[in-house]
């Protein structure tokens, strides 16, 4: 397995967890949207997990804890890229 795919893989679990635990709700609430625009499951894991790498980036780079109102902000915005 290639190491972009591993990370891909770590960052759907994410979103999976986040969906089943529904926290926060509207990681739920983002999904049911975006496969209502049309988009398919992968596509939708894939914009979801770019609000993910958003966090994942900012805690391990600038030692930062987890933003969850941007993180929440950025779902909402979704289809359009997380640019915060």
């Amino acid at each position: 397995m290639k190491p972009n795919q591993k990370l891909r893989d770590e960052i759907f679990q994410i979103i999976k967890n986040q969906l089943e635990a529904n926290d926060p709700p509207e990681t739920k609430i983002t999904y049911n949207k975006l496969i209502s625009l049309g988009y398919n499951e992968f596509e939708t894991n894939q914009l979801i997990g770019q609000c993910v790498a958003v966090e994942i980036f900012d805690v391990l780079k600038n030692k930062k804890p987890f933003n969850k109102s941007r993180y929440i902000k950025n779902l909402n915005q979704l289809p359009k890229e997380p640019f915060d």
